[in-house]
């Protein structure tokens, strides 16, 4: 009665062999065109050091006014505007700052490389009902694969820095913009494309013209759980080199630094809620506006 108690498993040469030829396979496959790769993502390696450069070298204060007038123009709310500016001076005050715009500048580029990719792919997914059903189950398994797994193969692949960190963190929260690109352009009603179609739209008029715009709050949820992602992903690629708040975390976790882990985890926190609330906010006036000018 062994059979009940014991599960039913592939030998353990056999499996051992198996697991050997995947590792093998995959070590070849990076010494043959890891640096190619590598190569490829050059441009993104130095848009990312120029971002950071950016948010490092200038003079916080003309930073501080950059985000206030972002903060303004996507919420148009003074509450959100003032609250976004204390909590970067609260961050200033307690030493996170220069840590605070590198966490930014990672946050930043890997969000817009999210939705050059992300958004272009949703929209391929609503015209296609075959590429929905393929690209669904990958979209679940980023979404469910702890985040830790990602940063095997990419350091196997890359190494440890920068560009290898960026690419994490890219496929960590690209899923959202992917998701709800494809739901906001699939919610839109028939009957506006109906009337789209009698006035003789082509097909890229109907996108540019009728779908984007009415599914654009619903791609603006995706894009700020994007944001939100990125954010926690760029904690977790802390651990192959990519510089930040998360490193400082990752200090005081080895080190049983409880304020220091405290402050640089209430930092992040800061950043996500400025984001959150900026970028709902401008969803709800999109929503507002489309309802004013279609209702």
């Amino acid at each position: 009665m062994d059979w009940l108690t014991t599960f039913p498993h592939l030998n353990d040469d056999a499996l051992r062999a198996l697991k050997k030829a995947i590792d093998g396979g995959f070590r070849d496959f990076t010494r043959a065109y890891g640096e190619t790769i590598e190569t490829m993502f050059e441009p993104v390696r130095w848009f990312l050091i120029y971002s950071e450069r950016f948010m490092t070298n200038t003079p916080w204060p003309l930073i501080l006014l950059l985000v206030a007038v972002l903060v303004w123009i996507a919420s148009r709310s003074w509450k959100i505007t003032l609250g976004s500016i204390v909590t970067l001076l609260a961050i200033g005050f307690f030493d996170m700052w220069d840590d605070t715009m590198k966490t930014i500048a990672m946050t930043f580029v890997c969000t817009l490389l999210a939705i050059v990719i992300g958004i272009p792919i949703g929209i391929g997914m609503s015209r296609s009902n075959r590429l929905q059903a393929i690209v669904n189950p990958i979209l679940d398994v980023m979404q469910t694969m702890p985040s830790f797994v990602y940063l095997i193969p990419v350091v196997m692949l890359l190494g440890i820095g920068k560009v290898p960190g960026l690419l994490a963190v890219v496929i960590y929260a690209i899923p959202p913009i992917i998701r709800l690109t494809n739901l906001g352009i699939r919610l839109v009603d028939k009957d506006v494309l109906e009337a789209a179609d009698a006035f003789g739209s082509s097909n890229w008029q109907r996108l540019k013209d009728v779908q984007m715009p009415l599914a654009l709050p619903t791609i603006m949820a995706g894009i700020n759980q994007t944001i939100m992602m990125a954010l926690a992903m760029v904690v977790v690629a802390s651990m192959i080199g990519v510089q930040g708040l998360g490193q400082p975390v990752l200090k005081a976790i080895a080190n049983q630094y409880f304020t220091l882990g405290m402050f640089n985890g209430l930092a992040i926190v800061g950043i996500a809620i400025i984001f959150d609330r900026a970028s709902q906010a401008y969803g709800k006036r999109l929503q507002r506006h489309l309802e004013v000018v279609h209702g």
